[in-house]
Order: structure tokens, then C-alpha cells, then sequence
């Protein structure tokens, strides 16, 4: 095979990976894999500034990981159903191992907490 067709069956996976590779987008899948939330949900859970979220969200939305929907002045985010098959089991890989980690089911529980999944609405 040539250089440019391997490299383009590789291109989604690789940037699904370039955008998991930060923490805190690690740990806005992990919320996400709960169903969809809004902004004020990552901040309460996360600790994080509105900017800083929505900074974090774009990332994700650009590397086809989440998708958004606006209901009045809200924007919700879920998890983006993947395309390339390797990109969706690589992400659903992912969000089973995410039950193990501390620190991620301390954001949920966090979320569960503070604000609730209907908060926003």
C-alpha cells in the first residue's frame, strides 16, 4: 500500500487519539458516557471555568468525539456515534475501563451531587 492510502485509513483514529490525549477531555468522555449534559455540568463536576469547558468541548466536537445540540440559551453535548469502526471501538473500549478509575467515578459522583442531570432544563 501506498504511503497516502495508509495514511488515510489511520487519519480518524488518529485524531480521535489527539484529542483524548489531555485529562480533562478524558474525563468530559467519561461524563459523557452517562448520556448528555451542558456546560454547567463539566464546570460543577470538573471545577472548571465556562471557557476553559467550552475550550475542552471544542477539541472534542472538532474530532467528531462529541456532537452538540442548543435548546434555547443551553448547548448540550453527548457522545458522537463513530463512523470508522476502529475510532468506535477504541471509544467504547475506553469508556468500559473508565468504571475502574477514582478519579473519574468521583466526577460523577460530583455531577450527581452538585447539579443533577436535569439541572439545566
Amino acid at each position: 500500500m501506498s504511503a497516502a492510502i495508509t495514511s488515510l485509513e489511520v487519519r480518524s483514529a488518529t485524531r480521535l487519539f489527539k484529542a483524548l490525549g489531555d485529562e480533562t477531555r478524558l474525563r468530559i468522555v467519561a461524563l459523557l458516557s452517562h448520556g448528555e449534559l451542558c456546560v454547567c455540568h463539566f464546570e460543577s463536576a470538573l471545577g472548571l471555568t465556562q471557557s476553559n469547558t467550552s475550550r475542552q468541548l471544542a477539541v472534542l466536537k472538532n474530532a467528531g468525539v462529541v456532537e452538540a445540540r442548543r435548546d434555547a440559551s443551553w448547548v448540550y453535548y453527548r457522545l458522537a456515534p463513530q463512523m470508522d469502526e476502529v475510532c468506535r471501538a477504541q471509544l467504547k473500549a475506553l469508556v468500559a475501563a473508565f468504571s475502574r478509575h477514582d478519579v473519574l467515578r468521583e466526577d460523577v459522583a460530583r455531577l450527581l451531587k452538585t447539579r443533577g442531570p436535569n439541572a439545566c432544563r
